[in-house]
């Protein structure tokens, strides 16, 4: 069994994470948000800081402060503020959420390789899967705080796909070769299912990855699905940007997406 079934379909469909030296971006098949600037939420604001670290905070009410300083809003500007600040503390969080439920996937298919071949020296892949999880909860959550943008970013692989699918890759060749015994017992039981017959033993083994690669694909492709789904409500977020920079030019500065369809 390759390696590469542990990590094709989450490579090939899952929403990518860009990071370059100037901006972040999240994208699918139809759709590309760059990330600006920087961002912090709690239950109670939401902080945006652009790169020369002028920060704009908007609080529960939506009350909004540039730099700490109140700016004057309207009640019906304040209404627009909180929902925007409420919209971001719903959708941005669910990057975070792919991205373990990404890391998710690929246990699905270590599983499913384990139980077909009968594999018991997976530990360490386990480990690596683990250690991804970790890596993804202290890139986005901080000090009770939800963070997206370069800060964030800066200390996590920028090469994250890279490293991901060369340390899984690692971890299922050590896995491999420390079952290496009991994966010939599993492939002898295999060849006598077929009665020493090679082409009845191919088909099966072809037959059994096709199984695994349709399961794991197919929860590959609903995460797809709501990748597209959050790429939407980044448009409309960039939208409600648009519309708050129009009404409120002080806060033209600190959009944090920039939304292009493919």
């Amino acid at each position: 069994m390759k390696q590469a079934l542990l990590v094709a379909a989450i490579l090939s469909t899952t929403p990518a994470l860009a990071h370059d030296d100037n901006h972040m971006a999240f994208s699918v098949d139809n759709c590309q948000v760059e990330f600006q600037n920087n961002v912090a939420i709690t239950p109670t604001e939401v902080a945006i800081t652009t790169p020369n670290s002028q920060s704009l905070t908007i609080d529960a009410s939506g009350q909004a402060f540039i730099n700490g300083q109140q700016i004057d809003v309207t009640e019906q500007q304040q209404s627009a503020l909180t929902l925007y600040a409420d919209t971001l503390r719903v959708e941005l969080p669910k990057v975070a959420e792919m991205a373990t439920d990404a890391v998710e996937v690929a246990e699905v298919a270590l599983n499913e390789v384990a139980i077909a071949f009968d594999l018991d020296g997976l530990d360490k892949l386990s480990t690596v899967l683990d250690e991804i999880n970790q890596e993804i909860q202290a890139t986005f959550y901080r000090q009770g705080s939800f963070v997206m943008g370069e800060q964030a970013f800066d200390n996590f692989s920028e090469n994250f796909e890279h490293q991901f699918e060369e340390r899984i890759e690692s971890a299922v060749q050590s896995a491999m070769f420390e079952s290496i015994g009991s994966l010939l017992v599993t492939i002898g039981s295999e060849m006598n299912n077929a009665d020493g017959n090679m082409q009845a033993f191919e088909q099966r083994m072809e037959n059994m990855g096709k199984q695994i690669e349709e399961k794991v694909t197919a929860q590959a492709e609903q995460l797809e699905r709501r990748a597209e789904s959050l790429c939407s409500n980044f448009e409309q977020i960039a939208e409600q940007e648009a519309s708050l920079s129009h009404a409120i030019p002080a806060l033209s500065s600190y959009n944090l997406m920039r939304f292009t369809a493919n």
